[in-house]
């Protein structure tokens, strides 16, 4: 299976994604530090030890593939990230508009997270790859998590509250 194309497209996908959640990782906590709601606040801690738990299950994805765990630059997270950083400095810190963007920010992250893992598990199971399909269909239920609460709290009262400011 090795020298198949799609193999090599999963595996290239898996380095990706590890050098993705890696570097998530320590932005989270920086956004987390910039959030003015606690309930953002709460999410984003949350999100970043779901994190670390993600960047475990990948190794444990690469090791039951028989490929080493090594992470290969993932542009469009850096971007991503980029952005993320961008908007939070943008807007005032303590304002609702500040949490409207980092939410704005985070849920781009989280929407190419859900398309990329969402992609690797269907490759996964497409080459009979069980634990590789279990462990990243449990990270792709997770960023979808996310995601919802990220909704959930920009439409009960950041959004409303950013735009009485």
């Amino acid at each position: 299976m090795k020298n198949n194309p799609l193999h090599k497209l999963f595996t290239d996908g898996l380095r990706d994604a590890l050098w993705a959640e890696e570097h998530l990782h320590k932005s989270l906590s920086k956004m987390q530090a910039g959030a003015t709601s606690k309930e953002l606040s709460d999410v984003l801690e949350t999100h970043r030890s779901e994190t670390t738990g993600h960047v475990q299950k990948l190794k444990e994805v690469f090791e039951s593939i028989g490929e080493s765990p090594r992470a290969v630059k993932c542009e469009a997270m850096e971007s991503l990230l980029q952005e993320a950083t961008d908007l939070m400095d943008k807007y005032k810190e303590g304002s609702m508009v500040r949490d409207a963007a980092l939410i704005l920010g985070a849920q781009k992250i989280e929407h190419y997270e859900i398309a990329s893992y969402g992609s690797l598990a269907t490759f996964a199971d497409l080459m009979g790859h069980k634990k590789a399909k279990s462990l990243l269909g449990e990270i792709l239920e997770e960023e979808k998590a996310a995601d919802e609460k990220l909704s959930r709290i920009a439409e009960s009262f950041v959004n409303e509250s950013a735009l009485k400011e």
